[in-house]
């Protein structure tokens, strides 16, 4: 982890709390992904019975956990990729005035 300029991340819309806003939408969006490539990954796993005998840990879908536990943090991405000019965002009042 390591600190950001703050003018850097303003500069990029002319607004501190803009840029804040347009990263924490897009990090909502990474971390939706991931959850849902997560769930997918481990349902074909799982076991749709409910017999208690045949609960058993499963080697490859702890390994899976773990790989998704490493993963950066949504918020992080994000950050790098408004920063890296990678992340399309508009203004609303401006889609109104064209």
């Amino acid at each position: 982890m390591e600190t950001k300029d703050l003018g850097i991340i303003k500069s990029k819309t002319g607004n501190l709390y803009e840029s804040i806003a347009i990263i924490a939408k897009r990090s909502n969006q990474i971390n939706i992904s991931i959850k849902e490539e997560l769930h997918n990954k481990l349902d074909e796993f799982a076991s749709h019975t409910d017999s208690l005998e045949e609960i058993h840990e499963n080697k490859e879908q702890i390994e899976i956990s773990r790989a998704y536990e490493r993963m950066p943090n949504p918020a992080l991405l994000a950050t790098h990729e408004f920063l890296d000019d990678k992340v399309y965002f508009r203004k609303a009042e401006d889609e109104l005035f064209s």
